[in-house]
């Protein structure tokens, strides 16, 4: 079959097209949505909300914007930020060793737990972590449409909203510094984006899940990564 130059032109074009976007595509950086927040990019993509922040020199990571493009892994060189040593104690130490050289720092002391943790909502345990939807990160409590989501554990609202495919309405807690929770597939959500919330207290509405049954989906993650949330919620 002979090719008119037309027909080559256009074939070109069209590969030459696919090629830039193939280029243009990026693994390691994520381009900033309307409505993202930068604990919701981090979950999405299992990452230490922290080290996103300093990744990108965002400092409390509050401040971005659509269109932004975040990185996704390290910069080259980089090395977590160790803990401070107090000014006396360097004092103490550099003269005694008479080389002259900074005293190295020690690492940063690991984030505990909290202390007490709640179920967040009353019914039977439906699926257990490693398994069930979203890849089996959390488990699924089975209840009733409309009853009580309750906080696990005190601290801060960093996500309110539907933007986390699969999650349906999502709310996310800060605890510290290292712990996260989450709570999906709600009905109504009672709390917003900077709210204070106190351990029990209820912050949503059950909905339906995937299965179309009543249920919400829970997650606890250390430092980005998901952990069985039965390690850390009372027996019953």
């Amino acid at each position: 079959m002979r090719w008119r130059p037309s027909c080559v032109l256009l074939l070109s074009a069209l590969l030459c097209g696919g090629c830039a976007s193939l280029v243009s595509w990026n693994p390691d950086a994520y381009t900033v949505k309307r409505g993202d927040t930068l604990y919701a990019i981090a979950w999405q993509h299992g990452l230490d909300p922290q080290k996103l922040a300093q990744w990108n020199q965002l400092g409390s990571g509050n401040l971005i914007h659509p269109g932004q493009e975040i990185r996704l892994k390290p910069p080259d060189g980089w090395s977590a930020p160790t803990a401070p040593r107090s000014t006396t104690s360097s004092k103490r130490v550099g003269s005694a060793s008479g080389s002259g050289q900074a005293p190295r720092q020690p690492p940063a002391a690991p984030v505990k737990a909290p202390a007490d943790w709640v179920w967040p909502t009353d019914g039977r345990l439906s699926s257990r972590f490693g398994k069930g939807d979203l890849g089996g990160k959390g488990i699924d409590i089975s209840g009733r449409a409309g009853q009580p989501v309750r906080a696990a554990s005190g601290g801060e609202v960093v996500y309110s909203g539907s933007g986390l495919i699969g999650y349906g309405q999502l709310i996310i807690i800060k605890h510290n510094n290292a712990f996260l929770s989450a709570y999906g597939y709600n009905r109504k959500l009672f709390v917003t984006e900077g709210d204070r919330v106190t351990e029990g207290q209820e912050i949503a509405q059950m909905g339906t899940g995937p299965g179309k049954s009543p249920s919400v989906h829970f997650e606890i993650r250390l430092n980005g990564k998901p952990v069985d949330p039965l390690r850390y919620l009372p027996a019953r």
